[in-house]
This record gives C-alpha cells, sequence and structure tokens, in this order.
C-alpha cells in the first residue's frame, strides 16, 4: 500500500498546517511524530509544537488532560509551527472545545463522533453536542466513528476491545496519510520495529493504521486528496531532530572535538529529561551518565568531574537552576569548565512545567551570591541547539569557566529537518592540561602555581589529579592569584573579583558580531531577540516586509557578554522593539548596558509567539 493507490487527483498545497488533539491518553503526541518523520522522509519542510497537559495525570476527557501536537509542513522554507491550524484533529469533546477556537475560517474539522456522547460533553463543559448545534458552520466538519472503525478492522484478530481502541491513534494517523498522500511504507515499517515483540499489538495496530488509509480511499467524504511536494532544500542529508536530541548530540560532539570523555549528571526534571535519556544511550563515545539523587548533587558530581579531566555537564529546567546556584558559585571559584544546561519553562515554582517560557535570563546572568558573572547562551532553534552545545563547550575550556547555554520548553520538544553537519568541518576545541610546572622560585627551584593565568584568555592552567608535581589546593575560599593558596586580604578579593570579570568580559572579542537581517538597508525599527524568539520574528519581519514595512532583526546567540559591536548595532536605529517570552528581562539589560529606549513586546502564556503578533507590533512601531 502507497500513497500512489489514491484513485482521486491530489489538490497540489504549498503548505499545510495540522494539529493533533486528544486526551493525554490517545496518544497525540506519537500520532503527530510519527506524521512528522514521514513528512521528513518525503522531504518538507517542516516545525512542531508539541503540547502537553501541565498535570500529570489530568482527568480524562476534561479540558486539563488535552494534549496536543501541531505541525507545519510546506515545500519551501519554514520557520514556525504556524500561527493556526488549517486542519485539526479531535478525538473527544475536550479536544475540539480546547483547540476549536484557533482553528482558521473554512478550516477542516476531522472528529472522532464515537467519543461525543453525554458523558464526555458533560465532562468538557458542553451543554448540547457541537456536532448538532451549528456552532461549528465556519468550518467543514467530517465526521469519522474513528472508535467503531478502528475495533471492526482489529475484531478478527482477537485483541480485546479495550486493547483494540487504544489503536484509534493509528486509525487517525492512517486517515491523514491518505489526505495528505504521506508515503506509508515509513510508517508500517516503524509499527513492525516498535512493537517486534508484541504481536497481537503489532497487529492491531497496523491493521488500525490500514483501516484509517483504505477509510479515506474509498468512504467518499473528501471530493480529493490533497498533497505537499518536497522543499528545495539545501544539498545535503537531513534527519528530522528534536531540541533535545540535537542538544545531546551537540554535547556528545563537543567531548569527541574536545578530545575529553563526557561526564552528565542531572536529576530528572521537565523538559530537560529526555537529554539524560538520549546520553545514556551513546557509551560508545565514552560518554559517562549519571541520575543524581537531587539538583545540588548533580551540579557537584559535575564539577568533580571537570576536576578529573572530564567534559563536566549538568542539565535542569529553572527550579533546578536555583538549587544549582551554590554549586554554580563554586565553580566560579575554582574556574573550572562545566556546562549547565537550563531548559526553561513556566514558572515560578512549578508553575507551567509543561509548557515554555523565557524567564530564566536574569536568573542566569545574575542568580548566584556574590560577583559571580558567566558566559551566557542560547539556542534559537531545535537544530540549532546542536551548535549551541559545541559553542557552549568552547567557551567553558578555552577560558575554564562555567558556561549556562539556555533552551526551553518550545525547542526541546519541537522538531526540524537538521542538515547533518560534515565531521571534518567542526572546530577542535581540544585544550592542553598542565603537566609541568610552570613557576621558578628565588633559589631557581621549580613549583606549580594553579592561578598563573594565560596572558590572552586569563583562564588559569588546567591540572589533573594525580599529574606529578602539580598538586593544588581547590576549594570555595578566596585564592591568591598566581599561587592558588587561601588569601583574605581585601585588596586579593577585589583583584581576584575583578580578574575573574575582565575574563569573562574579554570573551566579547572571540564570539562572532551581531549579524543584522536589514534588506533595504534604510529600516528605521529593529526587532532584537534571543533564543526560541527567532522563527516567529524572522516570519513577522518578512511579513511585514512583504506589506511595505521597512524592519530590521538582530538576534542574540551570545547574552553574556553580549558581542562587542552590539552597542553600534543599536545606535543605527530610531526604534528598538524586544519580544520576549516574559516580563521583559532583555529589555532591562539594554537598557542599562547601552542607554537604548527598546520597547518591550511580551508573552507569558506558556506557549510561543506567533509570527502575526510580532508583525502587527512591528506596523504599531513604524506608525
Amino acid at each position: 500500500m502507497t500513497a500512489e493507490t489514491t484513485q482521486l487527483k491530489p489538490e497540489s498545497l504549498d503548505e499545510v498546517v495540522i494539529r493533533f488533539a486528544g486526551d493525554s491518553g490517545d496518544g497525540m503526541q506519537l500520532t503527530g511524530d510519527r506524521f512528522t518523520d514521514v513528512s521528513a522522509v518525503f522531504g518538507n519542510d517542516l516545525a512542531t509544537q508539541p503540547n502537553f497537559p501541565a498535570e500529570i495525570r489530568a482527568p480524562a476527557g476534561t479540558i486539563a488532560g488535552v494534549s496536543s501536537f501541531q505541525v507545519h509542513i510546506s515545500d519551501h522554507e519554514i520557520l514556525t509551527p504556524g500561527d493556526a491550524p488549517n486542519v485539526l484533529i479531535a478525538m473527544n469533546p475536550a479536544a475540539l472545545k480546547a483547540n476549536v477556537g484557533e482553528l482558521i475560517p473554512g478550516g477542516t474539522l476531522l472528529v472522532n463522533s464515537d467519543s461525543f456522547e453525554e458523558r464526555n460533553l458533560t465532562k468538557a463543559g458542553y451543554d448540547v453536542n457541537p456536532l448538532e448545534d451549528g456552532s461549528l458552520a465556519a468550518f467543514r466538519v467530517i465526521q469519522v466513528p474513528m472508535t467503531t472503525l478502528t475495533l471492526e478492522s482489529t475484531k478478527e484478530l482477537g485483541v480485546k476491545p479495550r486493547d483494540a481502541e487504544r489503536s484509534k491513534n493509528l486509525f487517525a494517523l492512517g486517515l491523514v496519510s491518505w489526505m495528505y498522500t504521506r508515503p506509508t511504507d515509513t510508517t508500517t515499517e516503524w509499527i513492525e520495529q516498535k512493537f517486534a515483540n508484541k504481536e497481537m499489538v503489532k497487529a492491531a495496530n497496523l491493521a488500525a493504521f490500514k483501516a484509517g488509509y483504505n477509510f479515506g480511499e474509498t468512504a467518499e467524504l473528501f471530493d480529493h486528496a490533497y498533497t505537499v511536494a518536497p522543499a528545495q532544500l539545501p544539498p545535503g542529508r537531513y534527519r528530522n531532530i528534536t531540541g533535545n536530541i540535537a542538544l545531546s548530540y551537540g554535547l556528545i560532539a563537543a567531548a569527541q572535538q574536545a578530545k575529553l570523555p563526557l561526564a552528565y549528571s542531572s536529576y530528572p526534571i521537565t523538559p530537560a529529561s529526555d537529554i539524560l535519556h538520549e546520553l545514556a544511550s551513546h557509551k560508545n563515545f565514552g560518554v559517562r551518565t549519571l541520575q543524581a539523587e537531587d539538583e545540588i548533587a548533580a551540579v557537584n558530581i559535575a564539577i568533580g568531574a571537570s576536576f578529573t579531566g572530564h567534559l563536566g555537564c549538568t542539565a535542569t529546567s529553572g527550579p533546578g537552576v536555583d538549587l544549582k546556584s551554590e554549586g554554580m558559585g563554586l565553580a566560579v571559584s575554582l574556574e573550572l569548565p562545566l556546562i549547565i544546561v537550563d531548559v526553561q519553562r513556566g514558572g515560578p515554582s512549578t508553575g507551567l512545567p509543561t509548557k515554555t517560557e523565557q524567564s530564566d535570563l536574569l536568573l542566569a546572568m545574575f542568580g548566584r551570591h556574590g560577583e559571580a558573572p558567566l558566559p551566557v547562551i542560547a539556542a534559537r532553534s531545535p537544530s540549532h541547539c546542536f551548535d549551541t552545545a559545541i559553542e557552549a563547550a568552547r567557551i567553558a575550556l578555552k577560558y575554564r569557566t562555567p558556561v549556562i547555554l539556555l533552551s526551553d520548553g518550545y525547542l526541546a520538544n519541537g522538531a526540524e529537518p537538521w542538515l547533518l553537519p560534515e565531521i571534518d568541518a567542526l572546530p577542535d576545541i581540544s585544550v592542553p592540561f598542565a603537566t609541568e610546572m610552570n613557576h621558578t622560585r628565588a633559589d631557581g627551584t621549580k613549583e606549580f602555581w594553579p592561578y598563573l593565568r594565560d596572558p590572552e584568555t586569563l583562564a588559569r592552567p588546567w591540572a589533573i589529579p594525580g599529574t606529578p608535581g602539580l598538586m593544588h589546593r581547590i576549594g570555595g575560599i578566596e585564592k591568591q592569584d598566581g599561587t592558588g593558596n587561601i588569601n583574605y586580604d581585601p585588596e586579593n578579593h577585589e583583584f581576584m573579583v575583578r580578574l575573574r570579570a575582565q575574563k569573562i568580559a574579554g570573551i566579547a572579542h572571540d564570539i562572532p558580531q551581531v549579524e543584522v537581517d536589514d534588506p533595504s538597508g534604510n529600516a528605521k525599527v529593529l526587532v532584537v531577540g534571543w533564543g526560541s524568539t527567532y522563527g516567529s520574528i524572522q516570519q513577522g519581519a518578512r511579513q511585514a516586509r512583504e506589506s511595505g514595512v521597512e524592519v530590521a532583526h538582530a538576534h542574540l546567540m551570545h547574552l553574556n557578554p553580549f558581542p562587542a559591536n552590539f552597542g553600534d548595532v543599536l545606535a543605527k536605529y530610531e526604534r528598538v522593539l524586544v519580544p520576549e517570552m516574559n516580563m521583559g528581562q532583555l529589555v532591562r539589560l539594554i537598557r542599562g548596558d547601552f542607554l537604548v529606549d527598546a520597547v518591550s513586546l511580551t508573552k507569558i502564556q506558556g506557549v510561543p509567539f506567533r509570527a502575526a503578533e510580532i508583525e502587527q507590533a512591528i506596523r504599531e512601531m513604524a506608525k
């Protein structure tokens, strides 16, 4: 069975946004993920936005328990998962109520009509059945009894009805695969491999998937199928990748390019846990992983690993950074390389654990006692997490400093095509360990000074414990520069504080300058962004330009220190707009450092900006 068996000629579309929505137990994430992978194999450009319930076990059938997965596929380059879906697959009334408000007028609404019974309608807060009261007249509504048809397709297999019902998401996947002429071989192969040891489950899922596909072909509910041609992307080998997986691969690649073993310790926390899961499966690259007893232990294990000559790394989300802060301060004092990944989520406290936010920038900048500046960098897209991990490792190793890498829930779980890099093109970020005594006493004998610095980077030597003659003391009490001896003198403390800050500030001359996307060169409005707002800002700017508004866009990867030319870039434009998924944290830094009256555009709803929101703000500022 292949897409070519469709009898009606498909209508060609240049793009489509599809959202799968259902109860958290309906397998919507898996369904969306499989549709995404098939589209990636087909050659489309794509972007995804999974949306998980905030409660671990929200009551089934309620709004709080709705899970959704949005995927945007196209025949051209795209930057976002789409502002609103063209197609909504609603597996129950709660999924419909939670998502129908975002479906575009005239969009297609595909519902599992079997689930629209009185009990489920009541749970979702409906007084009457929306399939019968005319409230959905603005959409093309297609009712399919998915549960019934799934049970019929599996009854000859001897599967229990309750178990067979779980396959209804594969029925929906088969139907949507027919609607958009997706090749089916990839999905059937995945089912066979995934459930190879569960023969009955495999047979039920295969039967449901094929039944959904065949239903689309024969039911005559659709005028025709649709197709979205492959995108014309730069040549090379691609794979579909999420931010957490890309970041994991980036850490592995960084360790390989540094010629060091990777030591990763963390405590499970949403949405960072997948990094530990992925790294644990790559011991063949010398990766050493440990699930620590808590966040404090995790950061200290990573510091200890760095002390012994590993690339030490730990990852968490905002609440974990709070707990790691004392350990991070210790790493500042020790001046050892360390990577701290913060996959941001909605806060404070437990907040919105499955939703996205950019609210940890000021925490990353200042969330330690004492004067303890650290380099801070941020990824802008799921695939960019790979490059950001390597850059974090480069800075940490070269300058012997902890580095904070900011991702967020949207990047962590979102996916896009990733052009696999050429291994030979990756940078060599290896650094030498100290092997010899580096200071001559007055009597001519040699000794080792652990804080005798490189004159260019101000980095201290990295001496592995056990190296003959290089024994030295570590700890959090203030050291004397050069000797590393404990020193409480006021003048020495001020000298060391300023020296450590000077080392971090000097990194500004070792990072790329800010690049500005200003096609006309005449824009008076500059939009400055950081992190995952990149796609929405870039798309919003493109849409504004198409309607005649001149606007420039600069996106920051390095947030501390800022690139050396950032002040000059800001000074060129009359007005500066800064969209952030927080209450205006980067704006505070820009105003404080550059005395620029930047204007904040904020959103703290647990979901990313829409391109239309950015476009509207640009239009208003351009007036």
